[in-house]
């Protein structure tokens, strides 16, 4: 079943001699359950296709579809809640709260939509996360790893249609980069969670059922 639908996705920055075109015409398909690697080098457009993707930036042309919605048709402040509830975001630096401790992060998703949070689900997350022992624990008392996998649980926690993680292991060392990527492989295999992963180290994103590549903008192989 088909999850993701990209076609003709353009990003144009600037205008004339400052025209930059970040994405040309990129049109792909993710099916449920899939893990997709994304690879390119740094300024390939590998970031702007995933915010675009995720609905954080708006395309100069082309259409994003999840679960069949054609998410640029809302207005931003709806897709802000259609974002929150159906992409989980995974960034390279975490991005959590420092005043709130882990269980707290993890459940902001929920909070900020008035949502019920769900203690067997959580209990859940925080085991499959390994951090049940640090769940009161602020980001800056964690280590690396351990933030990053409070935040891959705050992805996880709504269940969202699609996890969309940006170089989710660039800020860590080799061992909390096997262990994240490992956790991510476990989330798409035993909670069936689609995931997009961007990345530029192949080795990497040989853990995916596919790779796409992409250079200048573009989709050159998929693999």
């Amino acid at each position: 079943m088909e999850i993701l639908k990209v076609e003709g996705l353009t990003k144009i920055y600037g205008k004339n001699t400052t025209k930059v075109i970040a994405l040309d015409n990129v049109s792909f398909s993710v099916e449920k359950g899939e893990f997709v690697a994304i690879v390119g080098a740094s300024g390939s457009g590998k970031s702007t296709l995933l915010h675009l993707i995720g609905g954080v930036d708006r395309p100069t042309s082309g259409k994003v579809y999840i679960e069949g919605k054609d998410i640029f048709n809302f207005d931003d402040d709806k897709l802000a809640i259609f974002r929150r509830r159906q992409v989980g975001l995974i960034y390279q630096f975490y991005n959590l709260i420092p005043i709130l401790n882990v269980e707290e992060n993890i459940t902001l998703p929920l909070a900020l939509d008035n949502r019920k949070i769900d203690e067997e689900t959580l209990n859940e997350t925080l085991k499959l996360l390994n951090l049940q022992n640090r769940r009161n624990h602020l980001p800056n008392e964690l280590s690396g790893g351990q933030q990053q996998r409070t935040s891959i649980g705050r992805a996880l926690i709504t269940n969202p249609a699609i996890i969309l993680a940006d170089e989710p292991t660039g800020n860590l060392d080799s061992k909390s980069s096997d262990e994240i990527v490992a956790l991510l492989k476990k989330s798409n295999k035993d909670l069936k969670q689609t995931i997009i992963m961007i990345t530029h180290n192949m080795e990497i994103a040989k853990v995916a059922d596919r790779i796409i590549k992409i250079e200048d903008g573009k989709i050159v192989e998929e693999i």
